[in-house]
């Protein structure tokens, strides 16, 4: 079947579908192009304005086909306080449902906050990203704001660094930081690639330092930017691109 001749809504220019498969940046895709290694149903792409119909057109690298996604959706929330990270809870307390969008997509969070941890939730229907993003063997980072009592020493943070002995086990390394040091509180900046269930917070009470508040500010290479508590915002085509790549995902070719 030849490539499409008639444009219509549904159109996208070809190097923007691979940006968005996660095969390479809008460049590395016309790069790949001018390389003669992509093909649309079957014939050598050789303009680069070239466009194609997601979910009909057939894009192939190096011979081997992009996976379409155009059809799944990508959102983060800035979770507030009081909101369990679950779509339905037994108990009744809030969830983190009554802050999603009216869509037609079955989105659903990948991992979870505590109900007193407030910040970046990711909010998905792409069931294989999520589970490479929860899985500890792609080491997906999350960095976290902690508000602590006490005042914290660089003793305290190299133990953080060089791993703490929970009661299930020893975490990995982790990034740790003073972003403001007080007489009887302080904020600790931390980067962890685990997702053990309230792992800051105990990692921080084995140093002696009880969590007063807890804000999740990035996960993997999106961060919360200028969102507000409560509110969600849908990814953008390049953060979308990076989350796919940071997951392993997309078939990137170099």
């Amino acid at each position: 079947m030849p490539p499409s001749q008639n444009p219509t809504n549904s159109e996208e220019r070809i190097n923007k579908f691979l940006a968005r498969a996660g095969v390479a940046s809008r460049r590395g895709a016309e790069e790949l192009i001018s390389a003669g290694r992509v093909r649309l149903n079957g014939s050598l792409v050789t303009e680069l304005g070239t466009k194609v119909i997601p979910g009909r057109d057939i894009v192939e690298v190096d011979g081997a086909a992009v996976r379409v996604r155009s059809d799944r959706m990508y959102m983060i929330l800035n979770k507030p306080a009081g909101h369990v990270s679950t779509l339905n809870d037994p108990q009744g307390r809030r969830t983190v449902a009554e802050l999603m969008p009216e869509t037609d997509h079955r989105l659903f969070n990948v991992g979870r906050l505590d109900m007193d941890t407030t910040g970046i939730l990711l909010l998905t229907d792409d069931g294989e990203l999520a589970h490479r993003l929860m899985h500890p063997r792609y080491h997906v980072s999350k960095e976290y704001l902690a508000t602590v009592a006490g005042r914290p020493t660089e003793d305290v943070l190299k133990q953080i660094r060089s791993g703490i002995e929970l009661d299930d086990g020893p975490t990995r390394p982790a990034e740790a930081d003073i972003e403001r040091l007080g007489d009887t509180t302080s904020v600790i900046r931390l980067v962890i690639r685990e997702g053990r269930k309230r792992q800051v917070r105990r990692m921080l009470a084995a140093v002696g330092h009880r969590v007063l508040a807890l804000h999740r500010v990035r996960f993997g290479p999106i961060d919360l930017g200028e969102l507000k508590l409560g509110e969600t915002r849908e990814l953008t085509d390049a953060e979308t691109e990076a989350l796919i790549a940071n997951a392993g995902l997309g078939g990137r070719v170099e």
